[in-house]
C-alpha cells in the first residue's frame, strides 16, 4: 500500500492518510451515511487500498473520504473494483501506472467547495509523487432512474466519450446505453446541474467516460466508467492543482 501521501492542509480542511483501524472505521461510517446503505459500507477492496480522510481542522469532523488502489498497468485491471462492472480489455495494454479512485463521498451536511479542492490537491500530490499516468473509477449519479439525468448523459455523449482505443465494453447485466439511445441536444445548464461534482471535475481536466451507465441497485446509483490520462490535463489546470497540492 502506498505510504507517501503528504499531509495537506488548506484553510479549514486537512487531508491525511488513514493509518489505524479506527481511521478506516470512520471512513466506512461516513460512506454508509453518504451512500445511505442499510449495512456498513465495506468490501474486499478496502484492504488493498490507501484511504484518504479530509477533516475539518477545528473540530476534527471527518467531512470527506475516498480510497485509491495502485496498479502498475492495464494488465492488473482485473484487480480493480470497476472491472466487476465493465469489460476493460481495451485498457489492458495501457503501460503506465494507474490509480483507481473509489468510494469518494462528502458528508451530506457539508457543502464547502474547498473540500473538493483539498481532495483534488491530495490526489495531485499522490499522482506526482508516484508517477501515475491514469486515474480511473466509477462516477456515480444518485438513484437508478435515468429520467432526471438525460441532459447530463446527452452531454457526456456529445463531448466526453472515451477514445475508441480505451472504450470500456458492456459487462454488467443492467445498463443504460445512453450513447446509442439518446438523440437529444443537451441543455447545458440542466446537464451541469445533474452532473455529480466529482465527475464534473474529471471532465474539466479532460476526462472521458464509457458509452453506457451501469444500473447498480445495491448502491442505488447509476455510474459511468471514468478515465483521466494525466498527460492530457491542460497545463493551466495542472498549475492550479499543483498550487493546491503545494
Amino acid at each position: 500500500m502506498p505510504r507517501d501521501i503528504p499531509l495537506l492542509r488548506r484553510g479549514r480542511f486537512a487531508a491525511r492518510l488513514a493509518e489505524t483501524p479506527q481511521d478506516r472505521e470512520a471512513a466506512m461510517a461516513l460512506r454508509t451515511l453518504a451512500f445511505r446503505t442499510a449495512q456498513t459500507d465495506g468490501d474486499a477492496f478496502d484492504a488493498a487500498c490507501a484511504h484518504i480522510l479530509i477533516d475539518e481542522v477545528a473540530t476534527g469532523t471527518l467531512v470527506c473520504c475516498f480510497r485509491m488502489l495502485m496498479l502498475e498497468g492495464g494488465s492488473e485491471l482485473a484487480q480493480s473494483y470497476a472491472s466487476q462492472f465493465y469489460d476493460l480489455s481495451a485498457l489492458q495494454d495501457f503501460e503506465g501506472r494507474m490509480v483507481e479512485l473509489g468510494r469518494f463521498c462528502i458528508h451530506p451536511d457539508w457543502h464547502d467547495p474547498d473540500i473538493l479542492r483539498v481532495a483534488w490537491g491530495a490526489m495531485t500530490g499522490f499522482v506526482d509523487d508516484n508517477g501515475v499516468e491514469m486515474l480511473f473509477g466509477c462516477s456515480s449519479f444518485a438513484g437508478t432512474e435515468t429520467a432526471a439525468y438525460l441532459d447530463a448523459f446527452a452531454m457526456l455523449k456529445a463531448r466526453h466519450l472515451a477514445p475508441k482505443r480505451w472504450l470500456p465494453r458492456v459487462k454488467a447485466p443492467d445498463v443504460f446505453r445512453f450513447a446509442a439511445r439518446l438523440r437529444r441536444k443537451p441543455d447545458v445548464k440542466k446537464a451541469m446541474l445533474g452532473m455529480p461534482p466529482l465527475l464534473r471535475t474529471y471532465l474539466l481536466m479532460g476526462g472521458w467516460v464509457s458509452d453506457h451507465a451501469v444500473v447498480d441497485r445495491q448502491m442505488n446509483t447509476l455510474h459511468v466508467f471514468t478515465g483521466l490520462e494525466i498527460g492530457a490535463i491542460p497545463d493551466a489546470r495542472k498549475r492550479l492543482l499543483r498550487a493546491v497540492a503545494g
